[in-house]
């Protein structure tokens, strides 16, 4: 019945291990296999791609739901129904953070302290563009393939980067001056299959097993037997 598409990279080993824990395990033929199958019978496909195109090819309707973090969402501006929040990351529970980050020995405290024609480094263009844009800044915004942190700060005068700890950033000599957004995974759902009522029951209870899942990490179910009332 569904179309369900799981992010490649750093969340997919993650991603895996919830959807096995939730009795939704996932097959493939090996670690590489771009297709993969679920036993189940509301999940009629399941592909793995990057987790910066899933939120686009939800929202044109090449697959139903989706795993993704919010970060992406916004960075594509994707029109997708969000069925909630999944709390895991790569390492923790804890969300991840896409975050304005400057030389150690910078005086700028803020990204208001940043000077109009400010070189950024980043993997998120479009965010980066609006938030600087928001606070009046005109920014030299380029696009980053990675190590971003490394750019500073002959190639770029700050870089905007996601951060779990904020111990890579911290470790490349680097301080945070602001936070652009806070993003959890999510669950996310072509609105146009959302509102047919069939999907849209399929898709919660999908929801329900991921949550549940989540929400029993780090808990014991104890029984006690006691004596009937005499």
């Amino acid at each position: 019945m569904l179309r369900l598409v799981l992010p490649k990279g750093s969340l997919e080993k993650a991603t895996f291990d919830l959807f096995e824990a939730a009795d939704l395990a996932i097959s493939r033929s090996s670690s590489v296999d771009y297709k993969a199958t679920i036993d189940d019978p509301r999940i009629a496909e399941v592909r793995i791609l990057r987790p910066q195109e899933i939120p686009v090819y939800v929202a044109e309707g090449l697959f139903d739901i989706g795993i993704t973090g919010r970060d992406w969402v916004e960075e594509t501006s994707s029109n997708v129904d969000s069925l909630g929040e999944l709390k895991y990351s790569k390492a923790t529970s804890n969300p991840v953070k896409v975050v304005v980050a400057v030389a150690g020995d910078s005086t700028a405290t803020s990204v208001r302290d940043l000077p109009q024609g400010v070189r950024v480094t980043s993997e998120y263009p479009e965010l980066t563009k609006r938030f600087f844009a928001e606070r009046g800044i005109s920014a030299d915004i380029r696009l980053s393939y990675g190590a971003s942190e490394a750019k500073i700060p002959d190639i770029a005068d700050c870089v905007v980067d996601i951060t779990e700890t904020g111990r890579a950033l911290r470790a490349a000599g680097l301080k945070i001056i602001d936070t652009i957004l806070v993003s959890y995974t999510e669950l996310i759902a072509n609105p146009q299959s959302f509102a047919d009522p069939a999907k849209r029951h399929a898709m919660e209870q999908v929801m329900t097993l991921l949550t549940g899942t989540l929400e029993a990490r780090g808990k014991t179910l104890v029984k006690l037997n006691v004596a009937e009332a005499q």
